[in-house]
């Protein structure tokens, strides 16, 4: 017999459950349209693979998750896709979120279907995909997709694997039905999650109230290694927590999960969809769902297409609308209240309730707390209500989560107790709601520090390479520049005083033979028998090439000084009297030039 422990707090509410546990498990009938939220489980939402207009066969994946965490959402039935729109969701803020709807042609076609009985001869890895591919997620708790989770971490062995039956909540009787009435299915998922993640005990646990459930359990286990649990019926014993707690002894650090201690926990529910999903190749398509309150004729559970609406299943309950007073979605102590029943059961469903006023009564006005510690004796987390409430009240946040605020599972038991009707739970919900966006803010703010610091890292290093290239290309300018220097001062030295000299002794000898040729002119004409001097005629060639050297030369100084202007403010000066000197050689060299030419022009014979 398995050992049981106990946990702390914990209240005995009136439990509700006999009112829909007298009749079996009604198939639900197909609605005119299906409504199917893309994100029906924890992490990111699905995306449309469909458009509006395509028909779509049963059990065909309509939408799917690229990236990150989530699961597939499929087809319920065959029929034509007719829109994809903002419609109401089941959430507590009544809002909407994308949802495909989906018209039934009542001909319910299946696509292939790929069962793997042979599954213990594949990888675990395959059988996770087809789990994952079935889009599975917790049917009993926030939807965590469950290939997810049957993939823990190398370093967290999973000793003890607890299939949750407890269904500890008033009203809710979907997991009793379940079991009394599919208990080897509920056993042959269990088999499946154990060969996945061969943990060294598997315990199915139940709460003492639902005989008929222990009794069914209990035969379909025999031959078997899994062990049957039941435990005695206190609020919350169906938290995850506090179910591992009675089982185990051991207590989840907090901010921790089970497997850091070696545990899982997995739903009845869920348990019933990964043997469908493995051994008969079916997706999650449909679940069971509690419809219960004095204000339905004929309560009982309902085995229901995802994205039937609510109120499609009410009527088939035969609900008296005239005397609802509140329709509550989930139980009692953690079931918000419907602001429609527009709203489609998803995998997370699990119960409606439409209670007249005598049944749930509107609660009394909020009074001032007395300090009586009720809530503190009925947590079962051993939290501190009174002081997250004073904090949550004041938005005193940081010092609400330093009380391990998180750690609230928001059974309501301390509501539930409180003699001043003070919605505790609703005060838990804000601060948590305040404290994730200001973590989500922050992070924000983070990110955008870190690309600002980022872009400024960037722009300072493309300035300081900007600023080397700058310094390369002005060094190697005043090198090039001091290179041009070096040779026009060595071309100085070496060419151009030559180049004068011999300039200026051309003209001298120029200027000689004018003088002696005007002197001959004065002179009377000599004997016949003494010839006149000829005069000695200039070299029109070499005159010519040194006017072609100093008009090279005075270009070479014309871009040298552009360029000492540009890099050098320094050598511009003395590079424009460079140019000017050779300026003055150029025009010596052509009034040479021109003289030569002139007197050459004079001494031709002219012919008669």
């Amino acid at each position: 017999m398995t050992q049981l422990w106990d946990f702390a707090g914990g209240i005995h509410p009136p439990e509700n459950k006999h009112q829909s546990t007298a009749r079996p498990i009604r198939t639900a009938e197909v609605p005119e349209r299906l409504v199917l939220p893309l994100q029906q489980h924890i992490g990111e939402p699905a995306a449309a693979v469909v458009e509006a207009g395509d028909r779509v066969l049963k059990g065909q994946v309509i939408a799917d998750v690229a990236d990150g965490l989530g699961v597939p959402v499929h087809a319920p039935t065959s029929g034509v896709i007719d829109s994809i729109s903002e419609l109401p969701v089941p959430h507590p803020s009544g809002m909407t979120d994308r949802c495909i709807v989906l018209r039934p042609d009542g001909e319910d076609e299946w696509i292939q279907l790929h069962p793997a009985t042979d599954y213990r001869e594949r990888e675990r890895t395959e059988v996770l995909e087809l789990i994952r591919n079935a889009g599975i997620s917790g049917m009993g708790g926030a939807g965590f997709p469950s290939n997810i989770k049957l993939r823990p971490p190398k370093e967290r062995k999973v000793d003890t694997l607890i299939l949750n039956g407890a269904e500890c909540e008033p009203y809710i009787t979907a997991d009793d039905m379940t079991m009394r009435e599919r208990a080897d299915d509920i056993v042959a998922g269990l088999k499946i999650m154990a060969w996945i993640l061969r943990p060294g005990r598997c315990i199915i646990g139940i709460e003492d109230n639902k005989p008929e459930a222990v009794e069914a359990l209990r035969t379909a286990i025999e031959g078997t290694q899994i062990e049957l649990a039941v435990i005695p019926t206190k609020y919350p014993s169906g938290g995850e927590k506090q179910l591992i707690q009675i089982l185990t002894g051991m207590e989840v650090p907090s901010g921790g999960i089970p497997a850091d201690i070696g545990v899982m926990c997995q739903n009845v529910g869920t348990a019933v969809a990964v043997g469908h999903a493995v051994l008969e190749g079916k997706p999650l398509i449909s679940r069971v769902v509690t419809i219960t309150g004095e204000a339905v004729r004929e309560p009982g559970n309902f085995d229901a297409l995802l994205g039937t609406p609510i109120d499609h299943l009410l009527a088939q309950a035969g609900l008296m609308p005239e005397q609802v007073n509140r329709l509550v979605l989930g139980g009692p102590m953690m079931g918000y209240t419907l602001t429609t029943t527009a709203v489609p059961v998803i995998k997370t469903s699990n119960c409606v309730i439409a209670a007249t006023a005598t049944e749930l009564p509107a609660p009394p006005p909020e009074q001032p707390c007395i300090r009586c510690g009720q809530c503190a004796e009925a947590c079962p987390m051993e939290l501190l209500p009174q002081q997250l409430f004073w904090h949550a009240k004041a938005t005193e946040f940081e010092k609400a989560e330093h009380l391990n605020l998180f750690d609230c599972i928001e059974c309501g038991a301390c509501s539930y107790v409180c003699p001043s009707s003070i919605p505790l739970v609703q005060y838990y919900r804000y601060a948590k709601g305040e404290i994730r966006v200001q973590r989500a803010e922050q992070l924000k703010a983070d990110r955008a520090r870190e690309r600002f610091e980022a872009r400024q890292q960037r722009l300072e290093r493309e300035q300081q390479e900007k600023e080397q290239r700058r310094k390369e290309r002005a060094q190697a300018a005043a090198e090039a520049q001091a290179k041009k220097k070096a040779e026009a001062e060595r071309a100085a030295a070496e060419g151009s005083a030559v180049d004068e000299r011999a300039a200026k002794a051309a003209l001298v000898e120029q200027a000689l033979a004018r003088k002696k040729a005007k002197a001959d002119a004065g002179k009377p004409a000599a004997s016949a028998e003494v010839p006149a001097p000829t005069p000695e005629k200039p070299d029109l060639e070499a005159l010519e090439k040194q006017l072609t050297q100093a008009q090279s030369k005075l270009e070479t100084m014309q871009g040298m000084l552009e360029d000492a202007k540009a890099q050098q403010a320094d050598n511009v000066d003395k590079l424009e009297r460079a140019v000017a000197k050779n300026h003055d050689r150029v025009q010596r060299a052509e009034t040479a030039l021109t003289e030569a030419r002139q007197q050459l022009a004079a001494e031709s014979p002219t012919t008669d």
